[in-house]
């Protein structure tokens, strides 16, 4: 049965720019075979298509025939990212790594930094020269490229990206923020690839925010690595308030050693078409992951979240949890997976998803998924698809709140449940009240990072007349 598309406009640009790409990205021999290797499989399969079961009605396919710029340069380093890109919460540090238009953005792109306390962090294409041996350990050996040609063209095509690795022992006190950035016109295509290693023992928290700062369209690409050692601890943000006119492809693969913990949180809040991967590898006995998201659409924006774990050891937890509110005619798509190979024994998988559709005209496809070879263990999956509870809504109206406010009321208490796992209490206050502004319609890309929050002395409140409660 064919299952792709091999005749669209994406792809025959993607092939012909191939023998065309920059020496600097194939001068890397494990790079270079990963590089061919994907393109003849993105040759072999094309783009995917309807009637692949994985992408059906993700939306992607009706951008495939549009006309995409290959070539993006890097931009010359002539402004700081606080002057491009104001990013601000208060009273919160992070030590900022920007990406823009697909490449490296600092001072000097191929300096590998090494961090007060021994972390590296720099361009990928630089750790490809200047650590060779940890590069080669766990470049394309964590994520799987060959499953669809989109995953296959970022293999093949990546332009740059983000290198991090904490050595064993140490613990990272100030979050790690990296600030993606699109400022090219002609409907760029953007592939950019990341690669986070974390050693044993080790504890690190990841941002990972994508950004518009102009409605521009364009198609971001991107594909990213972490690896958590023995015991290690990963706390992963993703955050994305996109324009209307941008599609983001987001595939984030973890594997996870013995006794190790990753939290991740996926906040989707603006963007025309938004599709996230998740794929976690519970590798080590004691793992544990607990995964969450909350997605906003409205207008006729598109969201699709695909998470797997897969319990391949005895004695691992997972958590998954995403909820989602659609207004107008957004649509959207939750596929949740829980693979338990057959050895797996004493696993604890559990997963929900939970969505509000706002009209009639939204709709979302929410599909849980179960596959237990092992017979010791404790799993379940559940999701629901309804509208704002009625006796609830009157409730608060008949204490004097106004419908609007009392619709708003729920709606934030319903996605309250993701952001109280947030474990930094400034970005959690930063996150409610731009989730606040958001269900009110009042949150769109501007020239401010995602992660803009309001000052102590202007919260962000709902107008309510406490004494007719």
């Amino acid at each position: 049965m064919k299952t792709n598309q091999k005749n669209s406009r994406l792809l025959s640009s993607l092939l012909s720019y191939y023998p065309r790409l920059p020496e600097n990205s194939n001068g890397h021999p494990v790079v270079s075979e990963i590089r061919q290797k994907a393109f003849e499989r993105l040759k072999d399969i094309g783009l995917p298509g309807n009637k692949d079961d994985k992408w059906r009605d993700s939306g992607f396919m009706d951008i495939f025939n549009r006309e995409f710029k290959m070539e993006t340069e890097p931009a010359p380093y002539q402004k700081t990212i606080n002057e491009i890109f104001e990013c601000e919460i208060y009273d919160f540090h992070s030590e900022i790594i920007s990406v823009l238009n697909g490449h490296y953005y600092a001072k000097d792109p191929e300096e590998i930094r090494t961090l007060e306390n021994g972390v590296r962090v720099g361009s990928i294409l630089t750790a490809q020269k200047e650590f060779p041996g940890l590069f080669d350990q766990y470049f394309g050996k964590i994520g799987d490229d060959q499953t669809d040609g989109l995953k296959a063209a970022n293999s093949a095509f990546f332009k740059d990206g983000v290198f991090i690795y904490v050595p064993d022992g140490v613990e990272v006190k100030d979050a790690l923020q990296l600030i993606k950035m699109v400022n090219e016109q002609g409907n760029p295509f953007i592939a950019s690839r990341n690669l986070i290693i974390l050693g044993k023992n080790s504890k690190l928290t990841f941002m990972h925010c994508d950004d518009s700062i102009n409605h521009l369209s364009s198609f971001i690409n991107t594909f990213t690595e972490i690896h958590v050692g023995e015991n290690a601890t990963l706390e992963l943000y993703k955050l994305q308030n996109l324009n209307d006119e941008s599609a983001l492809l987001n595939n984030t693969f973890i594997r996870q050693g013995r006794n190790s913990r990753t939290s991740a949180i996926v906040l989707s809040l603006n963007g025309g078409k938004i599709r996230n991967e998740l794929h976690i590898d519970l590798n080590g006995e004691g793992a544990e992951t607990d995964l969450s998201g909350v997605y906003l659409m409205d207008k006729e924006q598109h969201i699709d979240n695909q998470v797997y774990v897969n319990h391949l050891v005895p004695h691992c937890n997972s958590k998954t949890l995403y909820k989602g509110v659609l207004d107008n005619k957004a649509t959207g798509i939750f596929r949740g997976y829980i693979y338990v190979k057959q050895d797996a024994q004493k696993t604890n998988a559990f997963q929900k998803n939970n969505n509000i559709l706002m009209t009639s005209d939204a709709r979302i496809d929410t599909m849980p998924f179960l596959e237990i070879y092992a017979d010791d263990v404790k799993c379940s999956h559940g999701a629901t698809v309804g509208q704002l509870d009625d006796e609830a809504l009157f409730y608060l109206m008949q204490r004097g709140i106004s419908r609007e406010n009392a619709t708003l009321l729920l709606m934030n208490a319903f996605t309250s449940e993701v952001t109280s796992k947030i474990s930094i209490e400034p970005l959690k206050n930063s996150i409610e009240d731009m989730i606040k502004k958001r269900l009110r319609g009042e949150l769109s890309i501007c020239d401010k990072c995602i992660l803009h929050c309001t000052v102590p002395d202007k919260p962000v409140e709902f107008e309510i007349d406490l004494s007719k409660i």
